[in-house]
């Protein structure tokens, strides 16, 4: 479906009296059909689950050398494939020339300008593998110009526009443990024994992989060999920056003999081009990555981590020359992360990303450290849960963004001399047309220790607040992440169902400074956070909307924990949904792909160094007090939160009698809603088991 603007052109000045009348009865068939409000109020529907099938969004806007045109991948989902489709479109930056630029089967994304504007680099699998392509923007004529054998990242391009570089996995050498016996000819035996020698040899989404080690390539931009640049059995990370004479290429990388055992250790090195002459630019502890060069070639900005164990270190701006010296932090005054770094033309600021009370902005940092808000209203590119997200890009002056509200998905926004325009309307032929839930804000006090706790709730279409409804607390992931007044495909069905949907970023939350991010280090899930979401609760029905009798819980992945926590502490719930869910904090980290990082930063030491620890935060400690009727949902592929968790937690329900549903989704890892229909199935299933044990007072008609 067409995106269509949100101003009419009004800009032509037509004298023929037949194309007049022409303009003006296509502009009333325009207003009929975009004006539910005034002509179609009838027709207002709620919104349903095969909308989903409907929504489009926008994501990676990219603004072209001369600030005048932007592109941006629009998503959507394809109901025939039942998988996320992309393509890119373009508009101009004065909101004219919305078109699309290249039409995929199915995956396209990462476009890039050339330096000089004259060309468009981006990958898509239109050959039926991943492969990079070049467009000249000036005739549209596209070219395939690699024979990739892998999947490619990291797009960019050489200043002097010769040049790609990319990164992509190799495979490594393995030797097998035994000789394999060779088979009679004709014979039928059992498959090869997978074996496996390392220690990071699974991935959520991949399974068990064969060792393989991320390099830097290049290839020529008007095609040719991809050439390899680094070397060993390490990876070797982009963002990618290129020096400005185009002779070298900038990464992160920890080339370290113990490197598959450590988290959050990276140096920023550089690659000649010609002679593959690695060097190492800098060699401090914690996490230097993300590397771009500034428009006068002499300044590097990059994202600085600390390595601590601690759950949550905040990413910050820093600065140094081309051979590592005089590193200064820019960022320090700010109380949280900074990212998504960008120079100014004249290289004495940088544009980046930063969250605030659940609000993406764009900051500025001089190279002198000084701060300052630039603009705000980023978001809108996770469109089945409410996370904080959203991302930008700017040149000569103009910011392209990502425009979400909790109305409407992504948009694409325009940021120039002070200014904000919105210069697409993707879901207006679908969201125009539907009653949504209307998204609230409520902040209050959590009873564990007078923390104040923002949240939101989501009230029914046609809501009456002389009535009672139904409540859904909804607990997000991470927990180190955040949700906020955005769009929600989900949560929207479960208000178009009738119930008030309350979700907050309870501590540990992102966006609130670092030491609310850290309040629950070494105890999630604890009475804490729990007491976060029940103070919530009641504070809702002490406005008197909230039917008390008609409580239900759900979450997935942190929230899955939170879930299957909170009900080993109450019995308020009437029923509840853990999905993908942490159940045994002692069988979970040696059995998930995040085993390093989630020892290192979130426990003391290793489960058998304290086996208490690890069992009083796991929820099924408290399965002995469990009466709430649970529904578990997750996916068979999962290796984040492998699927024997959620085993655990059913059979621990079944023998004690508890009402109970394990739910496991084929072919699916731990993002179940990556395809549209798994997260309708989701949906679907969460309601089902909801309307089950609602009173019958509460139950709709």
């Amino acid at each position: 479906m067409a995106g269509k603007s949100l101003k009419m052109e009004n800009n032509l000045q037509l004298t023929h009296p037949v194309t007049l009348i022409k303009k003006y009865l296509l502009a009333l068939l325009l207003i009929v059909i975009t004006a539910p409000s005034t002509f179609a109020e009838d027709n207002l529907g709620l919104f349903n689950s095969m909308d989903v099938f409907e929504l489009e969004w926008a994501t990676d806007p990219r603004v072209s050398p001369d600030g005048k045109t932007i592109v941006y991948v629009r998503k959507s989902n394809d109901i025939m494939r039942d998988r996320e489709r992309s393509n890119i479109w373009q508009v101009s930056a004065s909101g004219n020339d919305h078109r699309p630029l290249y039409s995929g089967l199915e995956s396209v994304r990462s476009p890039r300008w050339s330096p000089n504007g004259e060309r468009l680099a981006f990958i898509s699998n239109d050959t039926g593998s991943q492969q990079i392509y070049v467009r000249w923007i000036d005739n549209g004529e596209t070219a395939v110009i690699s024979q990739l054998l892998k999947s490619p990242s990291s797009l960019t391009w050489s200043p002097d526009g010769k040049w790609l570089a990319f990164t992509m996995n190799v495979n490594a050498p393995s030797e097998p443990i035994a000789k394999p016996r060779t088979k009679p000819e004709g014979a039928n035996w059992a498959k090869k024994p997978i074996t496996v020698t390392t220690t990071r040899y699974q991935y959520d989404g991949q399974g068990i992989v064969e060792p393989a080690y991320r390099h830097v390539f290049v290839i020529p931009t008007d095609g040719g060999s991809a050439r390899q640049l680094t070397k060993g059995n390490f990876n070797h990370y982009g963002s990618l920056a290129w020096s400005s004479d185009s002779d070298r290429i900038f990464f992160s990388a920890y080339r370290s003999d113990d490197w598959e055992l450590v988290s959050d250790e990276a140096d920023i090195y550089s690659v000649e081009l010609m002679t593959q002459e690695m060097k190492q630019i800098t060699n401090q502890s914690g996490a230097e990555r993300s590397p771009v060069i500034s428009p006068n070639g002499q300044l590097i900005a990059f994202s600085k981590e600390e390595r601590r164990p601690l759950a949550y270190s905040p990413d910050q701006i820093a600065i140094m020359g081309l051979d590592g010296k005089n590193i200064r932090i820019l960022s320090k005054d700010l109380d949280g992360d900074a990212s998504n770094i960008i120079w100014s033309n004249d290289s004495k600021s940088l544009l980046f990303t930063y969250d605030e009370r659940a609000v993406r902005k764009i900051g500025q940092a001089s190279i002198q450290g000084k701060l300052k808000e630039v603009m705000k209203g980023l978001g809108g590119t996770t469109v089945g849960r409410p996370y904080l997200s959203g991302g930008f890009h700017a040149s000569n002056n103009t910011i392209a963004f990502t425009h979400g509200t909790s109305e409407r998905p992504a948009n694409v926004g325009i940021f120039n001399e002070g200014e904000v325009q919105i210069h697409t309307a993707l879901n207006e032929d679908l969201l125009g047309h539907r009653k949504l839930g209307a998204v609230k804000e409520i902040v209050y006090k959590s009873s564990f220790d007078g923390q104040e706790i923002q949240g939101w709730y989501i009230t029914p279409p046609d809501f009456d607040p002389s009535k009672k409804y139904p409540l859904i607390l909804e607990i997000h992931g991470g927990p180190h992440l955040a949700y906020g007044p955005y769009f929600s495909a989900e949560m929207q069905l479960m208000a178009a169902a009738g119930y008030i949907v309350f979700y907050n970023n309870y501590r540990g939350s992102l966006s609130y400074g670092e030491d609310f991010a850290l309040l629950l280090q070494y105890k999630y899930s604890s009475k804490e956070d729990f007491a976060d979401h029940m103070s919530g609760i009641d504070s809702l029905i002490d406005l008197g909307f909230v039917d008390a009798e008609n409580l239900f819980i759900a979450g997935g992945s942190a929230g899955g924990i939170a879930t299957a926590y909170a009900v080993g502490l109450t019995d308020r719930f009437n029923a509840a949904v853990a999905a993908k869910p942490v159940i045994n904090w002692l069988s979970k980290p040696l059995t998930a792909d995040s085993m390093v990082g989630q020892i290192y930063h979130q426990f003391p030491g290793p489960p058998w160094e304290h086996l208490e620890h690890y069992w009083n935060r796991s929820p099924l400690s408290l399965m002995g007090n469990v009466n709430t009727p649970t529904m578990l949902l997750t996916g068979e592929d999962d290796r984040r939160t492998p699927i024997s968790e959620t085993e655990q937690f059913y059979q621990g329900l079944r023998l004690r009698g508890i009402d109970s549903a394990m739910v496991r989704l084929p072919d699916t890892s731990h993002g179940i809603a990556s395809r549209p229909s798994r997260l309708i199935t989701k949906v679907d299933y969460i309601l089902a088991w909801f309307e089950r044990y609602r009173t019958d007072l509460a139950k709709i008609d």
